[in-house]
């Protein structure tokens, strides 16, 4: 919405996307990207959230596409019609 305020409600789990455009970015410091460089990372696992990422998929078969006949260049349009009838597609 631009310019103004969208709420929703979505059951879990969602995928939702924005524009690049949400907010303004802040430009950090050169001291406090240096101070942010010295902080330990809290790593989180998808447990700690109390989310499940037990596969929901199962592939049963997985094939490449049947090959396909190369295409055939026509110097006109006439000819393109007659191939066309020919083949019963006219």
């Amino acid at each position: 919405v631009d310019g103004g305020l969208q709420t929703i409600k979505v059951k879990m789990p969602a995928i939702i996307t924005v524009d690049l455009r949400l907010n303004e970015p802040r430009y950090a410091s050169l001291p406090n990207i240096m101070k942010a460089k010295k902080k330990p990372l809290d790593e989180k696992t998808p447990a700690d959230y109390g989310v499940d990422v037990a596969p929901r998929l199962t592939i049963v078969k997985t094939e490449e596409p049947s090959a396909r006949k190369a295409g055939e260049i026509v110097g006109s349009v006439d000819d393109l019609v007659s191939k066309l009838k020919e083949a019963g597609a006219v």
